[in-house]
C-alpha cells in the first residue's frame, strides 16, 4: 500500500494525538502523576523567557514548591554549620615492638666450625629477650568524637581509641589537644575521653526514643583521611532497633543510609533540630566503603553508659539470667496462644533472678513494667540499664494463661558484667604474656566454638614474634587456669599475672576444640 506525504503526514498526526490520550487515560485510570507536559497555550520554546522558579512553577501542570525545598537547603546548611564545631577527628597511636631478625639465630650458625668465625650465639638459637633485639613500631589510627560538654567530655566508640598509648583530637579550628581516656564500654562500643580546653561547644543532645523510620539525618564526620574531616551526609533513618548485627554485646542500633566510611566511626547523627541522636559506629559493606547501610548507638544508650563512666568509672548492669528467643506465629500455634509479640524463654540459669522469682521455660514475656517487648534483645538491653535492686513486674503467659510477677533485679556477674580492669593494666598484661585476652561473649564464643559453660578467659590475638607463639599458643584458645589456679574472668587473669616475674616459666591450663591442653613456656621480656 502506498502513502503520499500528505498522507504519511496526517497518519502521524492521528498516532500521535491517540498515544498521548491512550497516555492521559492510563494515568487517570492508575492515579500515576502525570509527567510535567508543556500547556497547548504556551508559547512555543523559541518564544519563552528566561527560565526562573515561577516560570517553573506556573509551566507545569504539577507545580514544584521550589520555596519550600530552598527551605529545606537553609535547614540542612544552617544544621551542619551548628553541629561541625562539637564533631573532632581522634588520632590515636599504639607503640609496639617486634623482634628484629637475625640470621645468626639459624642452627646452621651452631655448628663448630663456623663458630671459630662467627662466635658463639645464644644456646638453642635463641636470642636475648633485651631492647637491643626489638624495635619499636608505632600504629596509627584516625576516627570521630563529639563533644558533649563545654569541660572537654567526648563521646566515641571503643573501637576507635581501644588499646591506644596516646589519643589526640583536632577540632574544626585546628586546634590539636592532648586526650585521657575516661572509661570505657567494649559490650556497647561507647568510649569517654576528655580533653582540657576552654571555648568547646558542646553538641545539643536529643532523644534517640522519639526518632522515626524515615527522619532525615545527617552524619558528620572524618571519614577515609584528616583531609576530609567534619564531612557531612545527609540521609534517613531506616530503621530502628537493630539486633545481632554482630558489633557490640547489646545492640539496638538505628540505621540509616547516610554515607558513612570508616573514620565516621565515633562522629554525630543528628536530626533536623541539630540534635545528636546517634553515635556512628559501623557500616554494613562488601566493598569496605559506604553503601547505604550504616549503624549508629542511640543517644538514649550512650548517654546512660557515659554518666556511668563519668560518675562511677564502670558500667554496672542487671541481669534476668534468660536465655530468650523471638516468638514466631508458628511457636504460638504450637503453644496455643494468639500470635503476638513478646519472647519465649527457652532456658533459665540457675541461682539468676528469673530462676529465684520463679520463671520458667516455655513461659512468653509480653511486657516489662507495663512496657511492650518485640524482641530478646529488646528484653536484655532493657533489664541491663535498670540499676541493680531495681523491682520489676514481668508480665507474661504459661500455659496460655496470662500471669504477673514482681521481684528485684542483681548485678550482673563477671565475666558479662561491669570489669575494673583498666586498659592500661590489660596492655601490661599483653606485653608481658605475648597475647591478648578477653572475657567470653556470646560472640566470641560463637566465633571461636567454644563451650558456653566453660570459665576461663579467651585468647584473641598472639605476637607472632612472642615466646607464647613459639609454644604453640593460638588465637581461639580458652585459658581455664594459669599456673594450676583456676580462672574465673578477665579480672582474676589479670590479678593472677601481677605476681607474675618475667624469667618465669608459666604452666597455662587451655581448651582447644573440644580438648584440654597445658602449654609452658618462659616469658617475653
Amino acid at each position: 500500500m502506498k502513502i503520499n506525504k500528505l498522507g504519511y503526514l496526517v497518519l502521524v498526526v492521528v498516532v500521535s494525538a491517540l498515544s498521548a490520550v491512550g497516555t492521559q487515560l492510563y494515568i487517570e485510570k492508575t492515579g500515576l502523576p502525570s509527567l510535567a507536559v508543556w500547556s497547548s497555550s504556551e508559547p512555543s520554546i523559541s518564544e519563552q523567557a528566561p527560565m526562573t522558579p515561577s516560570t517553573i512553577e506556573s509551566g507545569f501542570e504539577r507545580k514544584v514548591d521550589i520555596k519550600s525545598i530552598r527551605d529545606l537547603n537553609e535547614a540542612l546548611v544552617a544544621i551542619s554549620e551548628s553541629v561541625r564545631p562539637s564533631v573532632v577527628t581522634v588520632f590515636t597511636e599504639k607503640v609496639f615492638k617486634i623482634r628484629r631478625s637475625n640470621p645468626f639465630m639459624s642452627p646452621f650458625f651452631s655448628d663448630p666450625f663456623l663458630e671459630r668465625f662467627f662466635g658463639r650465639q645464644p644456646q638453642g638459637g635463641r636470642e636475648r629477650d633485651d631492647d637491643s633485639n626489638f624495635e619499636e613500631r608505632r600504629q596509627q589510627g584516625m576516627g570521630s568524637g563529639v563533644i558533649v560538654s563545654s569541660d572537654g567530655y567526648i563521646l566515641t566508640n571503643n573501637h576507635v581509641i581501644s588499646e591506644a598509648d596516646e589519643i589526640r583530637v583536632r577540632t574544626l579550628d585546628n586546634r590539636t589537644l592532648i586526650a585521657k581516656v575516661i572509661g570505657t564500654d567494649p559490650q556497647t562500643d561507647v568510649a569517654v575521653i576528655k580533653v582540657d580546653a576552654k571555648d568547646l561547644k558542646p553538641v545539643v543532645q536529643g532523644n534517640s526514643d522519639k526518632l522515626r523510620v524515615g527522619e532525615i539525618v545527617l552524619a558528620v564526620g572524618s571519614p577515609m583521611s584528616a583531609n576530609l574531616a567534619h564531612t557531612v551526609t545527609q540521609g534517613i533513618v531506616s530503621a530502628k532497633g537493630r539486633s545481632n548485627v554482630g558489633l557490640a554485646e547489646y545492640e539496638d542500633f538505628i540505621q540509616t543510609d547516610a554515607g558513612i566510611n570508616p573514620g565516621n566511626s565515633g562522629g554525630a547523627l543528628v536530626n533536623l533540630d541539630g540534635e545528636l541522636v546517634g553515635i556512628n559506629t559501623a557500616i554494613a559493606s562488601r566493598s569496605g566503603g559506604s553503601e547505604g547501610i550504616g549503624f549508629a548507638v542511640p543517644i538514649n544508650m550512650a548517654h546512660l553508659v557515659m554518666e556511668a563512666l563519668i560518675t562511677k568509672g564502670e558500667v554496672v548492669r542487671s541481669w534476668l539470667g534468660v536465655q530468650a528467643q523471638d516468638m514466631t506465629d508458628e511457636l504460638a500455634r504450637a503453644m496455643s496462644i494468639k500470635p503476638q509479640d513478646g519472647v519465649l524463654i527457652a532456658g533459665i540459669q540457675d541461682g539468676s533472678p528469673a530462676k529465684k522469682a520463679g520463671l520458667q521455660a516455655g513461659d512468653v514475656i509480653y511486657q516489662i513494667n507495663g512496657d511492650k517487648i518485640d524482641s530478646a534483645a529488646q528484653l536484655r538491653n532493657k533489664i541491663a540499664v535498670m540499676s541493680p535492686g531495681s523491682k520489676i513486674k514481668l508480665s507474661f503467659l504459661r500455659d496460655a494463661k496470662q500471669r504477673d510477677l514482681e521481684f528485684a533485679l542483681e548485678k550482673l556477674p563477671s565475666p558479662e558484667g561491669a570489669t575494673k580492669v583498666s586498659t592500661k593494666e590489660t596492655q601490661e598484661v599483653s606485653k608481658l604474656l605475648g597475647f591478648q585476652v578477653s572475657n567470653l561473649s556470646p560472640q566470641l564464643i560463637q566465633r571461636y566454638r567454644l563451650d558456653r559453660n566453660t570459665k576461663g578467659v579467651v585468647i584473641v590475638g598472639v605476637d607472632p614474634d612472642s615466646n607464647a607463639a613459639t609454644a604453640g599458643i593460638r588465637e581461639g584458645d580458652l585459658v581455664q587456669a594459669l599456673n594450676k589456679r583456676p580462672i574465673d574472668g578477665l579480672e582474676d587473669f589479670v590479678a593472677q599475672t601481677k605476681t607474675l616475674k618475667e624469667s618465669q616459666t608459666i604452666l597455662l591450663k587451655l581448651a582447644r576444640q573440644g580438648a584440654n591442653l597445658f602449654v609452658a613456656f618462659n616469658l617475653s621480656s
